[in-house]
C-alpha cells in the first residue's frame, strides 16, 4: 500500500514588543535567570493582568498579510496545565475565539506554487525556561524572564505533503514576519519555533490517520529532517501491521530521531475557559484600517516590481527580496549605480558572502551601499576590471575605505593604452610559439592561455577587451 504525509505547522513567533503581553517588564533576550519579572509574571495571588494593545496591532498586520478574516470580537481564555515553569498552573491563550482565522500563504517548492491555508492566528503568553544539568549540575532550574513574553501562533490547515513543503512555508512566514517587524525570526533564540503535526493515510483515502505532534523545532533544517525520519517510522510501523499512538514526540537532532515524549492531549484535557480577568477584546474597522494603511511592500509584490522595473531575471528578485535588508540594500546601491544586474551580481554574490549568507550581517557590513556602487560606476568606467574589482572590494571589506582611495593607493587603474598593451601580447606570442602554431592549427582553446598571460604579466591592470582584441588580430 502507498501512503501519503499530511502535515500542518504551528508556528509560535515571539513579537517584538518592548514590555510583555499583560504587564510592564521587558522583553529583551540575554538577561540574567530571573531579572524581568513582577508579581504579574510569577502569578502572584490578587494580580491582573492588563492586555498590551501593540500586541493586537502586531498580530492585526500578521493576520492582514497572512488574508486572514479578522474578528471583531475575541476572547482570551485560560489553558490549564501543570509545568514547572507555568507558576500559575494555567496559560492565558485563546481558544474558541482567536483573533484571526482563514487565511492562506503562498509557497514555492521546485517551481510550483501551492497555497497552504492558515486556519487561526491568536495570541498568547509564552512559558519560562527550565534549566536541566549545566555543567554537569544534576540540579535543574527555572528561569522565567520569558514567561509572558508575548507570542502569536499561526496554525495552518493540514494542507502540507512533505517535509520540503514544510521548509519552504516556514521560510516564507519567517520572511513575511521579518518584513512586517513584527519578530526578528531569531531560532536561535527561540523567537521562533515550530510545532508539526504529522500523519499518514493510504493514497486517495480522504480521512486523516493518526497524527503524532513533534514539539519545538528552531531551525529549518530540523522541521525537515525530523518529518523525514517521521514519515519513514509511521510508514514502517504501519507496513510491519502497527498502529500509530497519537502523541507528543521530540526531536533529537544529534541522533537523528524523534522519541516519544507523552500522550498528546485533547483539547478538553486543558480545561478552557474564558478568563475572568479580561474583558472580550473588540476590533474595529478604523483599528484594521490604520494597521493596513501601515504595512510595507510584502515579498512577493516586491519581487514582482523588481522583476518589471529592474529588468531582473525571477532568480534575482526571489533572492533579493528574501530579506527586507537585502531588498533595501540593492536598491539603496541601485539608486546610486542605475546598473540594477550588476548591483545585483554584486550583492548576491560578494555582499551576501560577506555576511555569511545572514542578512542581519548587513547592517554591520564595512561595504555600504553607496561604497559598493562608486566601485561598479569604477568598473563600467573602465577605470578597473572586473577581476580587479574583486580584490578592491576585499580590501573595502578590510579597511572600510571608499574604492576610489584604494585604487589610487595601490596603483590598481586598468590599463586601457593599446600601445602598451600591445607591446604585451607580442611579448606573450614571441615567448610561446609552439602555443602560437596550436592556435594557428586550429586549437581555439589556447586562446584563453594567452589572454590568461597577459593579463599576468599586466598584473591584472589590462583592459580585457583590448587584449582580446589584439590577440585575435596578431594570431
Amino acid at each position: 500500500m502507498e501512503y501519503e504525509s499530511v502535515i500542518g505547522l504551528e508556528v509560535h513567533a515571539q513579537l517584538k514588543t518592548r514590555s510583555k503581553i499583560f504587564c510592564g517588564c521587558s522583553t529583551a533576550f540575554g538577561a540574567d535567570p530571573n531579572r524581568h519579572t513582577c508579581p504579574v509574571c510569577l502569578g502572584l495571588p490578587g494580580v491582573l493582568p492588563v492586555l498590551n494593545r501593540e500586541v493586537v496591532t502586531f498580530t492585526i498586520r500578521t493576520a492582514l498579510a497572512l488574508q486572514c478574516r479578522i474578528n471583531p470580537v475575541s476572547r482570551f481564555a485560560r489553558k490549564n496545565y501543570f509545568y514547572p515553569d507555568l507558576p500559575k498552573g494555567y496559560q492565558i491563550s485563546q481558544y474558541e475565539l482567536p483573533i484571526a482565522e482563514h487565511g492562506n500563504l503562498n509557497v514555492d517548492v521546485s517551481g510550483q506554487e501551492k497555497s497552504i491555508g492558515i486556519t487561526r492566528i491568536h495570541m498568547e503568553e509564552d512559558a519560562g525556561k527550565n534549566v536541566h544539568g549545566e555543567k554537569g549540575d544534576p540540579s535543574s532550574y527555572v528561569d522565567l524572564n520569558r514567561t509572558g513574553v508575548p507570542l502569536m501562533e499561526i496554525v495552518s490547515e493540514p494542507d502540507l505533503r512533505t517535509p520540503e513543503e514544510a521548509g519552504a512555508y516556514m521560510r516564507k512566514l519567517r520572511t513575511i514576519l521579518r518584513y512586517l517587524d513584527v519578530c526578528d525570526g531569531n531560532m536561535e533564540e527561540g523567537s521562533l519555533r515550530c510545532d508539526a503535526n504529522i500523519s499518514l493515510r493510504p493514497v486517495g483515502q480522504e480521512a486523516l490517520g493518526v497524527k503524532a505532534e513533534l514539539k519545538n523545532m528552531n531551525s529549518f533544517k530540523n522541521v525537515e529532517k525530523a518529518l523525514e525520519y517521521e514519515i519513514k517510522r509511521q510508514e514502517q510501523r504501519l507496513r510491519d501491521g502497527g498502529l500509530i499512538v497519537q502523541e507528543s514526540r521530540l526531536w533529537d537532532a544529534d541522533r537523528g530521531v524523534t522519541q516519544s515524549m507523552r500522550g498528546k492531549e485533547e483539547a478538553h484535557d486543558y480545561r478552557y475557559f474564558p478568563d475572568p480577568d479580561l474583558v472580550p477584546l473588540q476590533v474595529d474597522e478604523a483599528w484594521i484600517d490604520s494597521v493596513r494603511s501601515s504595512l510595507p511592500e510584502l515579498p512577493d509584490a516586491k519581487a514582482g516590481r523588481f522583476i518589471t522595473e529592474y529588468d531582473l531575471p525571477p532568480y534575482d528578485a526571489e533572492v533579493l527580496t528574501a530579506s527586507r535588508e537585502l531588498a533595501d540594500y540593492f536598491e539603496a546601491c541601485n539608486a546610486i549605480a542605475r546598473s540594477p544586474k550588476a548591483v545585483s551580481n554584486w550583492v548576491m554574490g560578494e555582499i551576501l558572502r560577506e555576511c555569511k549568507g545572514d542578512d542581519r550581517g548587513l547592517t554591520g557590513c564595512p561595504v555600504t551601499p553607496a561604497m559598493l556602487a562608486e566601485m561598479i560606476g569604477m568598473i563600467e568606467k573602465g577605470t578597473i576590471s572586473g577581476k580587479i574589482a574583486k580584490t578592491v572590494f576585499d580590501a573595502m571589506v578590510a579597511s572600510g575605505k571608499p574604492a576610489a582611495v584604494i585604487v589610487k593607493e595601490q596603483n590598481l587603474v586598468q590599463v586601457t593604452d593599446e600601445g602598451e598593451i600591445e607591446a604585451l601580447v607580442e611579448r606573450i606570442l614571441a615567448d610561446n610559439p609552439g602555443q602560437v602554431e596550436q592556435y594557428r592549427q586550429g586549437k581555439e582553446k589556447v586562446f584563453g592561455f594567452f589572454v590568461g598571460q597577459v593579463m599576468k604579466a599586466s598584473r591584472g591592470k589590462a583592459n580585457p577587451g583590448v587584449v582580446n582584441k589584439l590577440l585575435k588580430e596578431k594570431l
